[in-house]
């Protein structure tokens, strides 16, 4: 089997997924243009040697339909004869892209793939695919008579059931921000951000580059004053149990933003003359309670160590994405992590959540995370709609 390696991975800074928002004015496909020019240009890799380019997108309606990964492939100026496609595995959408990739590679059939994802939340709002429609059918509803719920209630059942308290989730909250604000002051997402050029109000032309969703002087004291965000009447007769503790406060903001990975066989680099950073071990991807439908992390983690032959105690960092609080400190709960290795430059709570690029931006923040620590393995997983979720270790080459 063939080594797939990581020759570089890169991402933009987050923008507001509103209007108004640092890039609201950027089309989705020039977004993710902007990565896949940067990626060839860091690495010099000839893009007419790539076999393939698999991105990630969730919302795939209106300016981010009809396979918005070859739209950008076409608009970075790769050769017409470079493919691409797009999938949705929902918020793991890049992350399953970057295992499609590697996959690819190990099994010998290519040599060379970007994987890649992108989301304007601000252009293309969250749900945009099924306004108006009966995503469920019969047989679904049949199976789940009592009905599901959305994410943000299933977040709230996840705290119901591991006790979280308000005030755990905003001191969570409050510390995904503090460690998201360090890192920035101190460069270290100097070497994983590259620019995008955006025209402020005011027609300036400038270069985006400082993620804009994280809030250094959020409090855990501030954050208590938010209202929840999915409480209801029916909800709450069905639910007694909830405390509707949930707010956009200890929520991954709507975010815009791209992300994208050169992947390759180890021989391939070596014969290019490139120098991996990493090297992928194993990957996973489950099935988990459709109701809880946050919780997928949990089993994914356990089955990707045993896949890769190591313990929890062999990771040297982990990315679980901050959908909401509750996530990754269920997560903690069941794995025993170490905490001061979950999201150390801080997670999605801060640094937003972009739906189809989170995958690869949590990539590329621990393979830098590793790098700069000198860390040997990091694992990444993330939260998936209708109950799944991805698991990605690495190894820091």
């Amino acid at each position: 089997m063939n080594e797939a390696v990581i020759v570089d991975v890169i991402r933009t800074a987050s923008g507001k997924g509103k209007p108004g928002g640092a890039l609201f004015g950027v089309h989705p496909v020039d977004l993710l243009a902007t990565v896949l020019e940067a990626l060839v240009a860091r690495t010099g890799v000839d893009p007419a040697l790539v076999d393939d380019v698999i991105g990630g997108c969730v919302g795939q309606a209106g300016e981010q339909s009809t396979n918005v990964t070859r739209q950008a492939v076409l608009a970075a100026g790769f050769p017409e004869h470079v493919p691409a496609t797009t999938v949705d595995r929902q918020c793991g959408s890049s992350q399953q892209a970057a295992a499609f990739a590697a996959q690819a590679i190990m099994s010998g059939s290519q040599d060379v793939v970007i994987a890649c994802g992108v989301e304007s939340m601000s252009r293309v709002p969250m749900g945009a695919s099924t306004l108006g429609q009966d995503i469920s059918g019969r047989k679904l509803r049949a199976r789940y008579t009592e009905g599901l719920v959305n994410q943000g209630v299933s977040a709230e059942l996840i705290a119901a059931k591991w006790g979280f308290s308000r005030a755990q989730l905003d001191d969570f909250a409050a510390q995904s921000h503090a460690w998201a604000a360090s890192a920035e002051r101190n460069g270290l997402f100097s070497g994983e951000i590259v620019p995008v050029p955006v025209t402020n109000a005011d027609g300036i032309l400038r270069a985006h580059t400082v993620d804009e969703t994280v809030r250094a002087t959020t409090t855990s004291a501030g954050l208590g004053g938010l209202n929840p965000s999915f409480f209801s009447e029916d909800y709450a007769e069905r639910f007694p149990q909830i405390a509707w503790a949930i707010t956009p406060g200890n929520s991954s903001p709507l975010t815009d933003g791209a992300s994208a990975a050169l992947i390759m066989s180890a021989e391939k680099a070596k014969a290019l003359g490139l120098r991996p950073r990493a090297r992928f071990s194993a990957f996973s991807v489950v099935g988990d309670d459709p109701l809880y439908m946050l919780t997928g992390p949990i089993p994914a983690t356990a089955k990707v160590l045993s896949r890769a032959g190591l313990s929890i105690g062999d990771i040297d960092a982990f990315e679980v994405n901050e959908a909401f609080a509750p996530v990754p400190l269920a997560w903690l709960a069941e794995t025993g992590a170490d905490p001061a290795k979950l999201n150390p430059r801080g997670g999605a709570i801060a640094l937003g959540h972009a739906l189809g690029s989170s995958g690869t931006r949590l990539l590329a923040t621990l393979v830098n995370q590793l790098e700069a620590t000198g860390g040997r393995y990091g694992l990444q997983t993330m939260c998936e709609g209708a109950g799944m979720a991805n698991a990605t270790v690495i190894e820091r080459i």
